[in-house]
């Protein structure tokens, strides 16, 4: 076996990147917009990634079906978003949201295998049973790890839980849809049709009142700087679905990693400090990435020629 550094896993770090570049970014407005005006200021950030990819779209003619997937997986990612403000204001603990929501590789990984029918070795295995507790201890909520019966006495079947279990389920379908929309369409056109949808949900949701329009020019800057690195993550997964990425590899590689760049970020800029388990966390993760980006070696058979 041997690790191959294909273009799939270089987009699935780089939406890793991006996405936890926007970690931080995101951390700075967080309480001060309501998530529907956040989701006007990550589609305005957006529209600024359109000159990456309108030049090459235009030199292919998209697919009506890819489109139509492009456009379904803007409104699961809005959905799964908008859940998870639900499960705040209704009264969630950001200790048991934050790593409830983060298991979203799960239900793309079961997608992927039951409806796919992707194939994973046994060392892409263990490097999803390694990514995922990963994800859980980078989630910035250590209430699971310091006081596990407590963490647990808190999970009732009440709304908020239900709105992070939503939240939960709309992510995992969104990467899987990416995977569906690349492949009838390119990263390009599937990147196009996800902003179109991202827009025009902004455009609803201003339309019913739901967007606060008079917010500073800090909050304005940096809610668009969030959503161009947002909008990069996304642009990126999408190439990394349509290198031949898998589903259920990249993923649970973008989703172990983006903490780990949110983190490493957060140290840098903001000051913060590392804890024990978010170190564990960061080495599981590294290595869980590794792991499920090794693949068999092709079996060749030999070819009998006779003269």
């Amino acid at each position: 076996m041997k690790t191959k550094l294909d273009g799939w896993i270089l987009y699935s770090i780089a939406a890793a990147f991006f996405w936890g570049t926007w970690g931080v970014v995101a951390k700075l407005i967080s309480d001060q917009v309501s998530p529907f005006t956040n989701h006007l200021l990550f589609s305005t950030g957006m529209l600024f990634t359109l000159p990456l990819v309108l030049k090459k779209s235009s030199q292919t003619k998209p697919n009506r079906r890819g489109i139509l997937w492009g456009l379904v997986a803007g409104i699961l990612a809005v959905i799964g978003n908008v859940a998870v403000y639900q499960s705040f204001t209704s009264g969630g603990l950001a200790a048991i949201v934050i790593p409830v929501t983060n298991l979203y590789p799960l239900v793309t990984i079961v997608i992927a295998l039951l409806v796919f029918n992707e194939k994973l070795n046994w060392i892409n295995g263990i490097g999803i049973l390694m990514a995922i507790p990963a994800v859980l201890m980078l989630s910035g909520e250590s209430l699971l790890f310091d006081n596990p019966a407590a963490f647990f006495q808190t999970i009732g079947l009440n709304s908020w839980l239900l709105y992070s279990l939503v939240a939960l389920f709309f992510w995992g379908v969104f990467s899987a849809a990416q995977k569906e929309t690349t492949n009838y369409i390119s990263a390009e056109w599937s990147y196009i049709s996800f902003i179109v949808s991202s827009v025009l949900i902004a455009l609803v949701f201003i339309s019913f009142g739901l967007v606060d329009l008079h917010v500073s020019t800090k909050t304005l800057g940096l809610g668009s700087l969030a959503g161009l690195l947002n909008g990069l993550g996304v642009l990126a997964s999408f190439a990394a679905y349509s290198a031949e990425g898998k589903a259920s590899k990249v993923t649970t590689i973008a989703g172990a990693l983006q903490p780990v760049f949110t983190i490493v970020l957060a140290i840098i800029f903001l000051n913060e400090s590392l804890s024990l388990i978010e170190s564990l966390g960061i080495g599981l993760a590294i290595v869980g990435a590794l792991t499920l980006s090794y693949e068999k070696d092709p079996v060749t058979v030999p070819s009998n020629t006779t003269s």
